[in-house]
């Protein structure tokens, strides 16, 4: 029996693999269905039923399918992949994908019935003509050309869009290659004529009682419908394409819905996307795979600062601080991550320090004899996968591990099976935030509960008790300082002069977004008497609206966290304390509700 995940997984992989490859080109001798693949079930069916009378102007009918007695198969059992394109012949395949040469470089999409077909028809602007002597004045004769080809893929009807929009794109790059080799060489009209050869040759087996597919023996002997087939099984199992077109053109491609699941689902590209986007300098990229391995996948031609990015690249590691390290720009830096993130090579973290808070994600595989486990156990001998998840049940920071008394390589073993649990996506993360809460007045009905705002909500603790943080002494992380480039956007530094008549108007326009109330409940605090205290406080009043985390808050206000958590302490009666994941890096570690 299958799991929840293995199904949602197999019904997930139906909606993104492509049903067929279809190369089809149109020329001189019109239009020509070169290769398809897959064909072998394809082939079975249809001489299966040789013996069955049919309509040969039908593209698909119901008497074409398995078991169908009673004429309602069509209702009761669903159509297979395979069924679904077996029932277009390849001529007809041929004339309708080999468009006409005014729709050469534009997206084509075509639906019929159940099937949607999706490619980029590329044209080939070159002639060949012969001439038997330069003394003969009789006018040239033209030799057989290929106008225009297509690299088809057909997909499901209700294909999210999304999935449509990779398939074109990996169609167009494709073409293009094809389009450089035919220019440079001819490839693809020398492909062409070997796949048209053994056409010619497995329709003359067929009429001496041979029912083979032509296709079998085009793909051992052509190089091109490899490279077809290779794109097609890819598609279907890691969604990374990586093709040598006639050995010499490098076609690379990945289908995001495929390489980026977390608990059995797929995160949409667009989500993926926003994530990317929302990188900070203050952020950390985890390599999911070893540098050895990743410098093994990279091209001979792939740029030079991506092989230092991930020399250099470290879980504890800020982004800034890699630039500096990897001596680039921090902007260049931010596009390599993307890249490595997109490709699935890597994802976002938060550096790992003392004060990161962990627990276990929801979605961990807690089996004590899964294949995981026993990896744990092969790469960290002597311990354990599920005791070490244990200590990770209820949210727990790195400095509560540490020991005075242990070996350095005791914590520097922690610190991997961090990484390691990091990379599986066992652990979450958990970011403080904070929420402004100002107690009601007494003439003011107490809201209902449902009515609070939701960090107050989600805190579980009540304003009679509100020192929710144990502040304890600073550690090597609060000592991390990164600079802003947005300094400038912000109200960093005040006018110098302690309690000055400039300093006070602007801490009342801080102050301006908020009630009467609320502005008398904080000046009543005793920490708001000290101007400097009360200048900081409404300088992050903003941050106050449990969007931010602290470390945001440090990045953007260039600030240490002990500074933070001091004057948390000090406002401690109307701000709440929550804890919770940071949007951008939980994409990487628990799937969208």
């Amino acid at each position: 029996m299958y799991t929840q995940s293995e199904t949602t997984l197999a019904k997930s992989s139906e909606k993104t693999s492509p049903i067929s490859v279809i190369l089809v080109s149109s020329g001189s001798r019109g239009n020509k269905l070169l290769f398809r693949y897959p064909f072998q079930k394809a082939a079975e069916s249809r001489s299966s039923q040789t013996n069955k009378q049919r309509n040969p102007y039908a593209l698909n009918t119901v008497a074409d399918l398995p078991e169908d007695q009673d004429g309602d198969s069509r209702e009761q059992t669903p159509l297979t992949d395979e069924q679904l394109v077996a029932g277009f012949s390849d001529i007809i395949l041929a004339t309708i994908l080999a468009t006409k040469s005014d729709m050469c470089g534009k997206k084509f999409e075509l639906k019929i019935d159940n099937v949607r077909f999706v490619g980029h028809p590329t044209l080939l602007q070159h002639t060949h003509t012969l001439q038997v002597s330069k003394t003969d004045p009789s006018p040239k004769r033209e030799i057989p050309t290929m106008i225009l080809f297509n690299v088809v893929f057909a997909l499901r009807a209700n294909a999210d869009p999304s999935v449509i929009s990779c398939m074109h794109n990996l169609s167009r790059r494709v073409a293009i290659a094809l389009q450089h080799e035919e220019r440079r060489c001819q490839y693809l009209t020398r492909e062409a004529k070997l796949m048209l050869a053994l056409q010619d040759e497995a329709t003359a087996m067929a009429e001496d009682g041979g029912l083979q597919s032509p296709f079998w023996q085009i793909l051992p002997k052509c190089k091109l419908a490899q490279d077809l087939k290779e794109a097609y099984d890819s598609l279907c199992t890691t969604g990374a394409v990586r093709l040598h077109i006639n050995n010499w053109l490098e076609v690379s491609f990945c289908l995001p819905h495929k390489i980026h699941r977390v608990g059995g689902n797929h995160i949409p590209p667009e989500a993926l996307e926003r994530s990317l986007k929302a990188i900070r300098p203050y952020h950390a990229l985890l390599l999911l795979d070893s540098e050895r391995a990743l410098l093994s996948q990279l091209p001979l031609d792939c740029s030079p600062a991506l092989v230092r990015v991930i020399k250099t690249c470290s879980a504890v590691k800020n982004l800034q601080q890699l630039a500096q390290d990897a001596d680039l720009a921090l902007l260049q830096v931010f596009q390599l991550a993307a890249h490595l993130v997109y490709w699935g090579k890597a994802i976002i973290i938060y550096p790992l320090c003392e004060n990161n808070v962990y627990m276990l994600s929801p979605h961990a595989n807690i089996c004590l004899y899964s294949p995981l486990a026993e990896h744990f156990a092969q790469q960290f001998p002597g311990h354990d996968l599920p005791s070490m998840l244990a200590k990770f049940s209820l949210p727990v920071s790195l400095s509560e591990f540490r020991n005075p008394l242990d070996p350095p390589v005791e914590e520097a073993n922690l610190i991997q099976m961090v990484i390691w649990m990091l990379q599986h996506r066992l652990l979450i993360q958990l970011h403080t935030y904070v929420c402004l809460l100002v107690p009601p007045s007494e003439e003011e009905q107490r809201p209902r509960d449902e009515e609070l705002p939701l960090a107050a909500r989600v805190g579980g603790r009540s304003l009679s008790t509100p020192s929710a943080l144990s502040f304890g002494s600073p550690t090597s992380s609060d000592d991390m300082t990164l600079t802003s480039p947005s300094m400038d956007n912000s109200s960093a530094e005040l006018a110098p002069g302690g309690d000055s008549p400039l300093n006070k108007r602007m801490t009342e326009t801080l102050l301006a977004s908020l009630t009467e109330h609320e502005r008398q409940v904080i000046l009543s605090i005793p920490a708001a008497q000290s101007p400097e205290d009360l200048r900081m406080f409404a300088r992050l009043l903003h941050y106050f609206r449990g969007r931010h985390h602290l470390e945001e808050i440090m990045y953007n206000e260039n600030m240490r966290r002990s500074q933070l958590k001091t004057l948390f302490d000090k406002f401690r009666s109307v701000l709440v304390v929550t804890n919770h994941e940071d949007p951008i890096i939980s994409l990487f570690q628990s799937p969208l509700d």
